[in-house]
């Protein structure tokens, strides 16, 4: 592995997931002692002054606290799912959006 000598953060890792005017970026990068760290970005787009703006909010997450994190993310979800809204079935969510377009305002078109 190369050296990051310089005070950017070199990245190694990125996916993107999109949902609706909220995008969430998951990003890992390396410190400049070639160890690793994660950063997940969400953006949300909201309208000022009649422009779009986005809004960022970044949390960054080391090794050290992969696991808890991943475990109390999971824990959160089940609790959600099984004993908040048992009745729904959350297996509808995990299908590919269709295709999106947006038009000459910004606004996102789905195609039936």
């Amino acid at each position: 592995m190369e050296e990051n000598n310089g005070n950017a953060r070199e990245e190694i890792f990125s996916k993107k997931v999109k949902a609706g005017k909220r995008t969430y970026f998951f990003d890992v990068k390396s410190t400049r002692a070639n160890d690793y760290y994660l950063t997940i970005t969400e953006s949300k787009r909201k309208t000022r002054d009649d422009q779009f703006v986005f809004e960022k909010h970044k949390i960054f997450l080391y090794k050290e606290d992969f696991g808890k994190f991943v475990d109390a993310l999971q824990d959160a979800v089940e609790h959600v799912k099984n004993d908040l809204m048992p009745e729904i079935d959350f297996s509808q969510f995990d299908e590919q959006p269709e295709e999106v377009t947006s038009n000459e305002f910004g606004e996102e078109l789905k195609w039936d």
